[in-house]
């Protein structure tokens, strides 16, 4: 009898396990997005960083696919997370540039445009965003609710972000107010009577309440929430977007490597909060960041999903321009190429990407492949099974053959414009891309590089090359529609009255 016991106790289990078995492989796989704000190529030990500890992601890259030639939406932050979310390149999305609409918000995408979590929720997914949002503000078309988020937890706006210490966040649609008396802001300067030596002369720029913290901690309970059913977290952290917010306990480790580490004063001009230790707190912004994916990491393997996750880490563009608050120079933060945060060279727009999947993605790999923010969409939807409902207008190509492991077509060419920084265009094709700068002054000369022999965009060999030259301006001038609410000046409207066309 016993032993009739143990033998349906077994079969019993067995049964069980099969079950259980065959349900983990109908079910599709759950996808996590973290998008850094302003990460540089080079900012990552996987990619090269000497002085920020990055211990997390260099193991996710050890466990998946380090993408060296992918490239984000755009050069600022809207419009490279609408080309993300539309899957459209920057000559057919509707954001092109950073605008406000005040009181609160950007530049909404409206309801026509299909995105990336609408599909999801098509799909069956439950979908979370957690961090900044910026295609929309509260109650316009483009807010995260009305495009296919079912959970929202962060900022909404970009300026409301500057600061890691504000008074609320957006919980939904509601406000939850963090502990900080008074909000810290994202800009100020030193009084004019302050010793810039003197740690008491920054205590006005600490806060209690740091929204980072409220926002892993809301991306987490989403996981365990939702570890039942498909979900699509979107992650779009903050860091390491200045100003130069960061807890003590995290700078202590780069202030002790004794760091001549002039202090950020900012008594005047444009720039966000000063900071006494700007180096140290800029590394420890980024370990910071590593250290909220190594929650999400450890996680996702506590409940068990991990072979069932995929798990993308990127940036939306290179590293800020604004020197004296993060020391791209000191940090290398791109390295060898040319270019920042504002710029279509690349070191504006060519950013770190990795992928896992365990199981799909080939470990410790690297791919050399050129892709870009518009080819996530259509990827996700064959991984996921949903490749039927890609529309058919996006500009995005599958990369499923390429973090598979396997050979794939080179991309036929990337595209970008930007509006802003002066008016800028570029387009890829093989090794070569062309470069229009100063558009706004009615600049329509382009510049020519070979990547593979120059990368670091040192050498324009424009003038060697006219015929290609020209069939690459009329390739730009093929892949894009205008704009009116981003007009490309002069292709899309003339020159303003009293610029140099020549200039």
């Amino acid at each position: 009898m016993f032993r009739i016991s143990l033998c349906f106790f077994a079969v019993t289990l067995c049964l069980r396990c099969s079950v259980a078995d065959l349900h983990a492989q109908e079910r599709p796989p759950n996808v996590v997005f973290i998008l850094a704000d302003d990460l540089g190529y080079r900012e990552l030990g996987c990619y090269g960083q000497q002085k920020i500890k990055t211990p997390n992601l260099d193991a996710l890259a050890k466990q998946g696919m380090r993408l060296t030639q992918h490239y984000s939406g755009n050069a600022v932050c809207a419009p490279s997370r609408c080309v993300l979310m539309t899957g459209k390149h920057p000559g057919h999305a509707f954001v092109r540039d950073n605008r406000s609409t005040p009181p609160e918000g950007q530049w909404p995408i409206p309801d026509s445009e299909v995105t990336l979590a609408e599909l999801f929720q098509q799909a069956g997914y439950v979908t979370g965003a957690f961090g900044k949002w910026g295609l929309g503000g509260p109650e316009s078309s483009g807010e995260p609710l009305r495009q296919g988020v079912d959970r929202f937890f962060g900022y909404n706006c970009q300026a409301h972000a500057h600061s890691y210490y504000p008074s609320y966040l957006w919980d939904d649609q509601q406000h939850i107010l963090l502990d900080n008396d008074p909000p810290v802001p994202g800009h100020a300067g030193l009084s004019q009577d302050a010793d810039p030596l003197d740690p008491e002369s920054y205590a006005a720029f600490k806060g209690q309440d740091y929204a980072p913290d409220r926002i892993n901690a809301q991306a987490l309970q989403f996981i365990r929430d939702h570890q039942d059913r498909p979900f699509f977290l979107y992650y779009p952290t903050v860091i390491p977007h200045v100003a130069l917010h960061v807890p003590d306990e995290d700078l202590a480790p780069y202030i002790q490597l004794g760091w001549q580490d002039p202090p950020f004063v900012r008594a005047q001009g444009y720039g966000y909060t000063p900071h006494l230790t700007p180096r140290a707190a800029y590394a420890a912004m980024i370990s910071r960041l590593d250290m909220y994916v190594g929650r999400l990491l450890k996680l996702l393997d506590e409940l068990g999903l991990a072979d069932n996750t995929i798990v993308v880490f990127t940036s939306d563009n290179g590293t800020t321009h604004l020197s004296e608050e993060v020391d791209y120079e000191f940090f290398s933060s791109v390295g060898e190429l040319r270019g920042l945060k504002g710029s279509l060279y690349e070191g504006g727009i060519r950013v770190p990407a990795i992928v896992r999947w365990p199981g799909h993605v080939p470990a410790n790999s690297v791919s050399d492949r050129v892709s870009g923010f518009e080819d996530w969409l259509p990827t996700l939807m064959e991984w996921i099974g949903s490749d039927n409902s890609i529309p058919a207008d996006i500009d995005g190509i599958s990369m499923v053959a390429t973090l598979s492991g396997n050979a794939q077509e080179p991309r036929p060419y990337l595209y970008r414009e930007f509006a802003g920084y002066g008016g800028q265009q570029s387009i890829r094709v093989g090794d070569w891309k062309a470069v229009r700068q100063r558009m706004r002054q009615g600049n329509l000369d382009i510049e020519l590089y070979n990547l593979a022999e120059d990368v670091s965009e040192s050498k324009d060999v424009a003038s060697q090359h006219p015929d290609l030259v020209e069939q690459l301006a009329e390739k730009m001038r093929q892949v894009r529609t205008p704009s009116a609410d981003f007009p490309l000046i002069p292709l899309d409207a003339p020159v303003p009255a009293g610029r140099n066309r020549n200039n």
